[in-house]
């Protein structure tokens, strides 16, 4: 179950960031709406390191049906296998 709390209580910060985990970040809201997450610095670390993942795969896909797709034996030749 998400940790929804409004922006207030960060008035009180020390318990707020107490109740952030890997895999459970706390939400803020302000007005009632979603506005922040805090979440912990290694989860942080993955998700761009994630992103930064999809985003190699994105630009080899792109590049294989622009250039055209290598063999499983063209990959072994140039990687020396």
């Amino acid at each position: 179950m998400p940790n929804i709390k409004p922006i207030s209580d960060l008035r009180n910060y020390t318990e707020v960031l107490k109740e952030v985990k890997t895999n459970q970040p706390v939400y803020l809201t302000r007005n009632g709406r979603g506005a922040y997450a805090i979440v912990d610095v290694d989860e942080l670390d993955r998700l761009k390191a994630t992103i930064q993942l999809l985003t190699k795969l994105e630009e080899g896909e792109r590049s294989a049906r622009e250039k055209g797709w290598l063999t499983a034996d063209e990959v072994e030749t140039a990687l020396g296998l």
